[in-house]
């Protein structure tokens, strides 16, 4: 059997159709579904990225110092993680590729079971059936797991595609569950900057979570939400010195390399507080408009805490949604594509410009 029978169809390709029909409103469509940036690279990136161009040599798997360092000192300023090393950094080709192929650089393989929430990004699912793997989504991995064969367990706080925070203690609570069977965390952490309201995330690496020691846990950051950066495709790990060292060593003899020019934008972009600031604050005014906006016209926001989308339901299947909404030039994300249980609501991204929100927000009207 080839690699892409074993995989589900892409799912984007399903929007198609309502992307034609959103397309055809007279004042242009506006896609809501995919959390892609439009706001500009901050100036101190693509300052950075030209400084580097010159780049005829190959760069390092395990990235710069510079970069390394600037990935520690991120962790412990934002986020609270006092045992942030720099050699227990690495850089990724974006988040996606870490999430994705994860599973098979850890040489897991039939038999073994790679857990991750029930609601979630459609990728890690794709990794464990690359590895030929057993995908099993949870609600609670501590009630429902059987520990004597779950070998990875994924956790995303802020969740995609809910917006839900799970709580330090909450998560303390797994993280003892997983550690007591021997079990690697893998922590996707890429929304963790847009906290909204209630409890404020948290890193699994922070000491309230994790004790102060990273044994067993890995935690995955982007550059995508807070610095624009998800055309340039830059992302890191860190976490467990075993795990981080291992990986490495894999990743060397496959090529898996962030370029040069991209490693020195990455490292000014975690070193620059101002601009990512900047970006909360247009996110946050988006959101605003655009929650009212969906409870004047009939929908329901569950969670949505946190993260880059609204989740929202009228009490119908997402597909009836997806579709009325396209009739109004509005594209929205089915939330089917994260799960069964998603099936009632859709995923409203935050990401487009304030034009673009104000005609969702008139439509809707």
């Amino acid at each position: 059997m080839s690699i892409s029978a074993r995989l589900p169809v892409f799912p984007w390709d399903r929007l198609e159709p309502y992307k034609a029909a959103a397309a055809a409103h007279p004042d242009g469509a506006v896609d809501l579904s995919v959390g892609t940036p439009v706001d500009p690279v901050p100036e101190v990136v693509r300052e950075a990225l030209s400084a580097a161009a010159d780049s005829p040599g190959y760069p390092l798997t395990y990235g710069t110092a510079a970069l390394r360092s600037a990935a520690a000192d991120y962790l412990r300023t934002w986020h609270g993680v006092s045992g942030a090393d720099p050699r227990h950094v690495l850089p990724l080709i974006g988040s996606k590729e870490l999430v994705g192929w994860l599973p098979t650089l850890l040489d897991l393989r039939e038999g073994d079971v790679i857990a991750y929430p029930r609601l979630a990004y459609p990728t890690y699912e794709i990794g464990a059936l690359l590895a030929r793997a057993e995908p099993a989504p949870y609600d609670d991995p501590v009630a429902e797991l059987d520990p004597a064969r779950v070998r990875l367990l994924w956790l995303n706080s802020p969740s995609n595609p809910t917006g839900r925070v799970i709580g330090a203690a909450e998560l303390r609570r797994i993280v003892a569950w997983a550690r007591e069977h021997g079990i690697l965390v893998a922590s996707d952490e890429c929304y963790i900057e847009l906290g909204w309201e209630g409890e404020a995330p948290v890193s699994v690496l922070h000491p309230d979570v994790c004790g102060g020691s990273h044994d067993g846990l890995v935690a995955v950051h982007s550059l995508s939400k807070r610095s624009n950066f998800a055309g340039y495709r830059g992302a890191f790990l860190a976490g467990d010195p075993g795990v981080v060292a291992e990986l490495l060593a894999v990743r060397k003899h496959a090529g898996m390399i962030v370029p040069q020019p991209v490693q020195a934008a990455m490292a000014a972009a975690l070193g620059d507080r101002a601009h990512a600031v900047e970006q909360k604050a247009r996110y946050a005014h988006r959101r605003t408009l655009l929650r009212a906006a969906l409870e004047a016209a009939g929908f329901r926001i569950e969670h949505s805490e946190a993260s880059l989308y609204l989740w929202a339901t009228r009490g119908e299947n997402c597909w009836e949604t997806v579709a009325d909404l396209s009739k109004h030039g509005i594209l929205v994300a089915p939330g089917e594509f994260y799960g069964p249980t998603g099936a009632d609501f859709v995923r409203v991204a935050l990401t487009a410009t304030d034009e673009r929100i104000e005609a969702a927000v008139g439509r809707l009207a």
